[in-house]
């Protein structure tokens, strides 16, 4: 019997994000130092491929809509088979970061595509299935810091080795990838979805001239802001107030299991319950849950803050991705969930950097007040451009 589509797509991305986590979580950062780069190397090169994700979403979505998602797929995939053994070949920095660009360009196309390959296939039960997909890679996100950790660990003594083998098992997943989005079938047939590129960009304008889909993409980015800013700085936090290394393992692995386990749950409650409301109440408890993280010092409440705060982003982004896909036409949704992508990826990566601000200035719990109302803001921008879309449509 062969696995459906969506199991082979599901499998896939298990496969793609635990290929690209485990090529920077934890070696990146180590390999980069071992290299000789000091902090502001560090954070250069683990810049890079978030930079990738922000200007290469939006043309792969085009081309996707343009030559077919399952093209676009295999050339993702195909990055992901070839960039983990060029890490080999690194004896610079630069080198390195050249590496985590063309790297970077297997997740920026591949997150997009996929979605916009649900998308298409699915559309009462759209959210729900995203929320499997999501749980998918998840798993691989949650597998890949602990594969590596245990690599590198058992190989102290000659670091070279442990991270070679590190990069030798990212490429084998990533072999796995290009095998597994080899047997995906073409939904189109092979077949472009437009004529000429008049056509593709008239449609590339229908969708950023969606103001809908851009407020959606907005507060999608703001609870990812405010994520950026727990991943990087209750770390921080907790050892300051006194909280092992340990300790913060368990936040962190408490918030990714919430998050796998709730996605479909909260992906198939949008399907029969409306995504507008769900998205505004999940950014609402989110930003309550983000601030509280500065009123308290002690395990249980921070374990229950990072446990709610991991329900939040669910709550959000269960539905965020479903009602982008329920505002564009068929023929765009690649362009649409690049925009997604897109937008998402900036507030990803500005929450640490404007958080990180705020904590020098200010002290670390303000980091946590900042993005609670940077969410709370966007929150009620979302609300207010839902009801006003909505009073223009009656």
């Amino acid at each position: 019997m062969k696995p459906s589509p969506f199991i082979l797509l599901c499998a896939t991305g298990l496969f793609a994000i635990f290929s690209s986590t485990i090529s920077k979580s934890p070696a990146l950062p180590l390999f980069t130092s071992y290299l000789g780069g000091d902090p502001s190397m560090v954070g250069m090169v683990a810049a890079v491929s978030a930079f990738t994700g922000i200007v290469a979403s939006i043309p792969a979505g085009i081309l996707a809509d343009r030559w077919g998602r399952k093209r676009l797929l295999v050339i993702s995939a195909i990055i992901f088979a070839s960039a983990p053994f060029l890490y080999l070949l690194v004896t610079k920095i630069w080198q390195l970061a050249i590496i985590r660009f063309y790297h970077g360009l297997a997740t920026a196309i591949f997150v997009p595509v996929a979605m916009a390959l649900i998308a298409g296939l699915f559309h009462g039960e759209r959210g729900e299935r995203m929320g499997w997909f999501s749980t998918a890679t998840l798993f691989g996100r949650f597998m890949a810091p602990v594969i590596g950790g245990a690599i590198i660990g058992a190989m102290a003594l000659n670091p070279e080795i442990g991270y070679k083998v590190v990069y030798l098992v990212c490429g084998g997943a990533g072999i796995l990838v290009l095998l597994l989005a080899l047997k995906i079938p073409d939904p189109n047939g092979g077949a472009k979805n437009y004529q000429n590129w008049k056509e593709t960009l008239r449609a590339f304008k229908t969708v950023i001239s969606n103001k809908e889909i851009l407020f959606t993409s907005v507060v999608e980015a703001a609870i990812l802001f405010a994520y950026g800013t727990f991943e990087t700085f209750l770390p921080l936090y907790s050892l300051k107030i006194g909280l092992s290394a340990y300790i913060v393992g368990i936040f962190l692995s408490a918030q990714v299991i919430t998050l796998a386990l709730a996605k479909p749950v909260m992906g198939r409650f949008s399907d029969k319950h409306g995504r507008r409301p769900q998205i505004f109440a999940g950014a609402i408890i989110g930003a309550v849950c983000i601030g509280a993280f500065s009123f308290f010092t002690s395990f249980v409440p921070l374990l229950v803050l990072s446990v709610s705060f991991g329900l939040s982003l669910s709550i959000v982004t269960s539905a965020t991705a479903a009602l982008i896909a329920d505002l564009s036409k068929k023929e765009t949704h690649g362009v649409a969930m690049g925009t997604l992508g897109s937008i998402m990826d900036m507030g990803h990566t500005t929450g640490p950097l404007i958080s990180g601000f705020i904590a020098a200035y200010f002290g670390l719990a303000f980091s946590f007040v900042g993005a609670s109302v940077i969410l709370l803001f966007f929150a009620f921008v979302f609300l207010w451009g839902t009801i006003h879309h909505q009073a223009v449509i009656s």
